[in-house]
């Protein structure tokens, strides 16, 4: 296929909302057949009947931390579409309650693990023989959770610092078949790229964008657009690195008054 983002068939991850919905739409938009899947099923509802006649997309529930899950639904992608050429690796989530770590139970921490940084290898583990068939390419999404923190958020951090160890660890294991990219989102607004029971409007001050040098808070389509370029063939020449996209918030001295 000269460019794997015309009719190439990726899967998005958590793609039913949020970051992950921006990234499917983008992809869509670029000419790629779309594969969302989320264990969200009322957002994977509305995502299936927002395209129900669209033949290039399809909708699947899929519980990333469990196993039987994720190789169900690599069964489907390769009985409805025969083949799978990226892999976005979106799902995660952080705990309801940010608690001091004395306190995090050991429940809690799994479950955050589970999903974000198991989700993502049992994804991968299970894509590899297909994606090794078309050359394809893997997008691991972590956050610069990873690279810096607040108080209470060891399980989120943990799990996103494991996912960038992880992506350079497959691509020397993957590589040259498959190359494995990941990207790191600083603030992205995702209040209106939810299920329409939870959407709305981002409640964003001034001094929310004014703390990014570029001037605003993020989008969806701003992970979305670097997605689309690194499981493009123009991106052939990068495997195993972690682009921070965070409208340089994290390269900013910000002093409290």
């Amino acid at each position: 296929m000269a460019d794997r983002r015309e009719n190439g068939v990726v899967l998005v991850t958590g793609g039913a909302q949020g970051i992950g919905k921006g990234i499917a739409c983008v992809l869509l938009a670029s000419g790629m057949r779309v594969v969302i899947a989320d264990r969200d099923e009322d957002a994977c509802r509305e995502m299936a009947a927002e395209y129900a006649d669209n033949d290039c997309v399809a909708v699947f529930p899929m519980d990333v931390a469990v196993e039987a899950s994720v190789t169900h639904v690599m069964g489907r992608i390769e009985a409805r579409f025969g083949r799978l050429d990226a892999l976005v690796n979106n799902a995660g989530h952080g705990p309801a309650h940010a608690e001091p770590v004395e306190e995090l139970t050991l429940e809690a921490w799994n479950s955050v693990l589970a999903t974000n940084l198991t989700g993502a290898f049992l994804c991968c583990k299970h894509a590899v023989a297909a994606l090794r068939r078309s050359r394809g390419a893997i997008v691991n999404i972590a956050s610069t959770r990873a690279l810096q923190s607040e108080p209470h958020g060891e399980a989120y951090a943990a799990s996103k610092g494991g996912v960038v160890a992880l992506t350079h660890a497959l691509a020397n294991s993957l590589g040259p078949d498959i190359r494995v990219n990941c990207i790191s989102p600083g603030w992205i607004a995702v209040d209106d790229w939810q299920k329409s029971a939870n959407c709305k409007s981002p409640a964003l001050r001034p001094e929310d964008h004014a703390q990014h040098p570029v001037g605003r808070v993020g989008h969806p389509g701003d992970i979305a657009e670097l997605a689309a370029f690194l499981i493009s063939p123009r991106a052939g020449f990068i495997t195993g690195q972690n682009f921070v996209v965070d409208g340089g918030m994290t390269r900013k001295m910000i002093y409290v008054e």
